[in-house]
């Protein structure tokens, strides 16, 4: 079972554990340690289920105190949120983040964003880089809510089964456009230049727009014809035939 499946099954346990009241709200759930050992997992893998858990408002982490449950209010708000609606205030929220950063972003900063594109480059855990790229450019503002605001979206793109997949549907098939794309980003920054920054941002996250649109797409066209095939096979000549024979 993979990482990603591996923290959803965990979520859905301790999801379902809440509701049956064995965590109430106001509770300490167990320590990480205990929950990697009762699910037989690694920690990290408990961290992204809290984490989920977190952005679906079930859960409030308390540093250096626990995990606590929270009443549910907005957990239905969070599971109704899709990946267009992600992506689309990613690009809001990210483009005037990039546009600040062509003024802020330091020499060191601009290396390690350099580093993320030779680690994408060399596909050493090219979803890690990808991450760090979005997150050293949001640190590089010096703006705490921009940074937060940047941290939050990312962990929406975990918040659901739904926008998990549908993020993986399309980011997982043609890195070289992300290395194009994060590149120009990069340059536009390095360069100073704000409104080259946003531009380039927004360009990164339409054409991601524009993937999820053609996987739903080709994911429509498939159901459409699944059912026209059990429905040419119900009325068929040669499947009525073989059934009366």
């Amino acid at each position: 079972m993979s990482n990603r499946r591996l923290f959803w099954h965990i979520v859905e346990q301790l999801e379902a554990a809440m509701d049956r009241g064995v965590y109430t709200p106001g509770n300490r759930l167990p320590p990480e340690r205990e929950l990697a050992e009762t699910f037989n997992v690694s920690r990290p893998t408990v961290r992204e289920a809290i984490i989920a858990l977190e952005v679906r408002g079930r859960v409030e982490v308390k540093t250096g105190s626990g995990v606590y449950v929270l009443k549910s209010n907005n957990a239905e708000k969070v599971k109704s949120i899709n990946a267009f609606e992600v992506t689309q205030a990613r690009a809001l929220v990210e483009g005037e983040v990039a546009a600040v950063a062509a003024t802020t972003i330091t020499e060191d900063e601009l290396a390690e964003l350099k580093q993320t594109l030779t680690d994408m480059e060399l596909g050493q855990d090219v979803e890690r880089a990808d991450k760090l790229f979005h997150k050293i450019i949001a640190q590089s503002t010096r703006n705490a809510a921009m940074i937060l605001s940047v941290e939050n979206l990312w962990k929406l793109r975990a918040a659901t089964p739904e926008v998990i997949n549908d993020y993986n549907s399309v980011c997982s098939k043609d890195s070289s456009k992300t290395i194009e794309e994060h590149t120009a980003i990069y340059n536009a920054l390095e360069s100073g230049d704000a409104t080259a920054a946003r531009h380039a941002m927004h360009n990164h996250f339409n054409r991601l727009i524009n993937a999820l649109f053609d996987a739903e797409e080709t994911k429509a066209l498939e159901e459409i014809k699944r059912k026209a095939s059990e429905k040419r096979d119900l009325y068929s000549i040669s499947h009525l035939t073989k059934v009366r024979g």
